[in-house]
């Protein structure tokens, strides 16, 4: 078993690189659809991408329960990690995870089974961090809501492949609302609950 001095790094510089990636996370968010990078440097525990492991250290801590999923599970260090590195609770229960890490997004489970938040509170939602295999290349996605001017097209390999077909649940539930992150290596690309799939392509 790997000890905790054996345990992949955190930030070298915690306050920079905490507020880099944070800006890179709001421009995600602000702009649907379009990619951002993940400039500041942190060790990765194996399964994890540098974009999950930056965004786990700048947005987790003792009051964000998070959830992994069963790839993310299957490497203990993981959770050690980021307990260590975030003071997150790991839970076992999805529905009330403020965040998701999905390392395995092929076999994303439904999405009631996580936490929508509600019509008073809906930023008590579960924010779903998917591994995915490219954000810049593959199958055409065209995008439109807040934060977009006319429609924007994203191009990746997305998985689950009709991730957009169940995020329409968000159109109904508004506010309330399932938010994403698609991470590949060390960039990310933001699907907030107001984004609506206009098309897509191969």
């Amino acid at each position: 078993m790997t000890t905790v001095a054996e345990l992949p790094t955190g930030f070298a510089d915690k306050v920079l690189s905490a507020q880099s990636t944070f800006r890179s996370v709001m421009d995600a968010m602000a702009r649907p659809g379009n990619v951002q990078r993940i400039t500041a440097q942190a060790g990765t525990p194996a399964g994890m991408m540098r974009g999950s492991s930056a965004i786990a250290l700048t947005l987790f801590d003792h009051d964000t329960p998070i959830w992994l999923d069963a790839a993310m599970s299957a490497t203990p260090d993981i959770a050690r990690w980021l307990k260590f590195h975030t003071s997150a609770p790991v839970l076992a229960d999805s529905s009330i995870a403020s965040f998701a890490l999905i390392g395995d997004a092929g076999n994303l489970a439904a999405l009631d089974r996580f936490a929508f938040g509600t019509n008073e509170y809906p930023d008590r939602s579960t924010t779903l961090i998917l591994q995915v295999d490219s954000v810049t290349q593959g199958p055409a996605f065209e995008l439109k809501g807040p934060g977009i001017d006319g429609t924007a097209l994203l191009q990746a390999m997305i998985q689950p492949r009709d991730l957009f077909e169940r995020l329409t649940i968000n159109e109904t539930l508004f506010p309330r609302g399932i938010d994403v992150v698609l991470v590949h290596d060390d960039a990310i690309v933001a699907i907030p609950r107001t984004t609506r799939l206009v098309a897509s392509g191969v």
